[in-house]
């Protein structure tokens, strides 16, 4: 196994890891206001605003950064059953992990700018926000569709050379479908169920890459 197998692995779970500690922080500390009442939602923002800012900088900033390491990592192992379309898919990696930490950015960026103009114009910073958040939403947060690609994309090549492990494959290709379909307005709620299940494909893909001595 080479070191950069190893990284790769640790990157996985470093990114299951990022996702694990957002949930929690959302789940169970966090009660965002509805995205049609942005005036509660600005104030909850500002009584909030370090644990907000902190969750969204690992959910997207810190997670798209390892992501990048976990992208190159797999294109190493797998480049050489099928270069066509691991070239297709390490390239819709790194777009996703570019579209993820520009999404976190635009967020961190936006939610200083709203608390700015809150203090001396609130109907002017409720615009901004729902501004914000339509931005941000359309570029990560609201649909996981590249996600959905490449790791649809990533389980067909690994399936096909034998590589992973079938059944963390057929996990890859359930997950990879959901995210795609996320993109379908009615089916928004395939995002989180995206989210959750990415843990457990991140942990297991993470185990195989640093326990399993096969190479390429």
């Amino acid at each position: 196994m080479t070191a950069f197998q190893k990284i790769g692995g640790l990157a996985a779970w470093g990114q299951a890891l990022c996702y694990i500690i957002g949930f929690t922080i959302f789940i169970f500390f966090l009660d965002f206001p509805s995205s049609d009442k942005p005036l509660e939602a600005i104030n909850f923002l500002i009584d909030n605003k370090m644990l907000i800012l902190s969750a969204m900088t690992i959910i997207y900033i810190l997670a798209a950064l390892i992501l990048l390491i976990l992208v190159l990592a797999l294109h190493e192992k797998l480049k050489s059953d099928n270069p066509l379309l691991m070239q297709i898919s390490t390239a819709t990696g790194l777009i996703w992990a570019g579209v993820v930490v520009a999404s976190g950015m635009i967020f961190t960026v936006g939610a200083e700018s709203v608390i700015k103009v809150y203090e001396y114009d609130p109907d002017r910073a409720a615009t901004l926000w729902i501004a914000v958040g339509i931005i941000q939403n359309g570029l990560g947060g609201g649909t996981e569709f590249l996600g959905g690609v490449w790791i649809l994309l990533i389980s067909w090549v690994a399936y096909k050379g034998d590589h992973l492990s079938k059944a963390l494959n057929w996990l890859g290709f359930g997950i990879g479908i959901i995210g795609i379909a996320s993109v379908v307005p009615s089916l928004s709620f395939f995002v989180d169920i995206f989210g959750l299940s990415q843990i457990i494909w991140f942990l297991w893909l993470g185990t195989v890459m640093l326990f399993t001595a096969k190479t390429n």
